[in-house]
């Protein structure tokens, strides 16, 4: 390929390749630290009270079943959070209780340096890492969970700051393709998770967000033809930023999009086929479960739906190499915030 027809493939992003601080001093966004890196290199100093969000979502698939555990702190309140799916049997379990005004902020200000610890009335959770990777816990009385998360040296995950103005902007880290294994015991039933075919993807997020957002999240690991694969997509909060958070991984390389993909979905059948397109990805998404939830309270409100399902399709290299796509098991999702 020539070298016109393989710049043309590359994102306009800047990537940052050393340590960045999130804010300046005053607390407001650090224009150093717009870009993307391969590693967590953003330190989340914020500062305030009140607009800080800060979370950390973990989902791990197999071919038969899923777990995700999520512990979010915004200011003045914190959620817990843990779920379970069976495929065959459609099994679901939600756990998930808040506190309002928690004390302190126990997230640590680097990706993956430093563990998380919640405890409610119904749930107790532990991010907690090890010098491999990281050790997700949960318990509560229908769901317990212990596994270990694998990150090899050199492992390559994406990082955005995605800047809505100096006030108010994020920082995501999405990681995935990475290896899992352990148990975990839903009513009484233990569920063997082998690192063959376990894939953990987390999100991380730090940061300061407007009080109404719509975004939509996608995500997929496994093998295809041969190859290891990873999807990162979003839209609608990154529009008219500058930045996105769309990357595929592919064989353990990292290819950053910079182009807003078009998403097509029906939000009166949430189980039909969605389509995610771009110049480097189209993608046919096919749904099997959809796992809705509402909240509101005061003036704080969530309406989500996160569909999990099968990828197809096609996705394009940095390099303009042509991946294909099938039967990549993932998960798709609207959410609607105001908080």
């Amino acid at each position: 390929m020539d070298k016109q027809l393989a710049d043309d493939h590359l994102t306009h992003e800047r990537e940052i390749t050393s340590r960045v601080d999130l804010c300046l001093p005053n607390g407001r966004l650090n224009p150093e630290a717009v870009g993307w890196t391969r590693q967590p290199l953003h330190r989340a100093n914020l500062r305030g009270w009140g607009r800080n969000k800060r979370f950390e979502y973990w989902c791990v698939t197999t071919p038969t079943h899923l777990v995700a555990v999520n512990i979010s702190h915004a200011d003045y309140r914190v959620t817990y959070a843990a779920f379970f799916l069976d495929f065959a049997t459609d099994q679901e379990i939600q756990v998930a209780e808040r506190q309002v005004l928690p004390l302190g902020a126990p997230m640590p200000t680097i990706s993956g340096e430093g563990g998380v610890r919640a405890r409610g009335r119904q749930i107790a959770l532990g991010f907690d890492e090890t010098p491999s990777g990281t050790r997700l816990r949960a318990r509560s009385e229908r769901l317990s969970v212990d596994l270990l998360v694998d990150r090899p040296d050199g492992h390559e995950s994406l990082g955005v700051v995605v800047p809505w103005d100096d006030r108010t902007f994020q920082y995501t880290r999405k990681d995935n393709c990475l290896r899992a294994q352990g148990r975990v015991v839903a009513d009484g039933q233990a569920y063997e998770f082998d690192p063959d075919t376990a894939y953990a993807t987390l999100d991380h997020g730090r940061g300061r967000w407007p009080y109404s957002i719509v975004w939509n999240w996608g995500a997929a690991s496994g093998r295809c033809h041969g190859r290891e694969i990873g999807l990162q997509i979003g839209g609608k909060w990154t529009v008219g930023t500058g930045m996105t958070e769309n990357a595929i991984r592919v064989d353990g390389r990292l290819h950053k999009i910079g182009d807003e993909l078009t998403w097509y979905y029906d939000s009166h059948d949430w189980l039909a086929p969605w389509r995610m397109v771009g110049k480097r990805v189209d993608l046919t998404f096919t749904p099997f479960h959809d796992r809705a939830a509402y909240s509101s309270w005061l003036v704080v409100e969530s309406a989500e739906h996160q569909v999990f399902g099968h990828y197809s399709g096609h996705v394009v290299t940095d390099e303009g190499e042509r991946i294909p796509v099938d039967g990549l098991l993932g998960w798709a999702e609207e959410v609607r915030r105001r908080w």
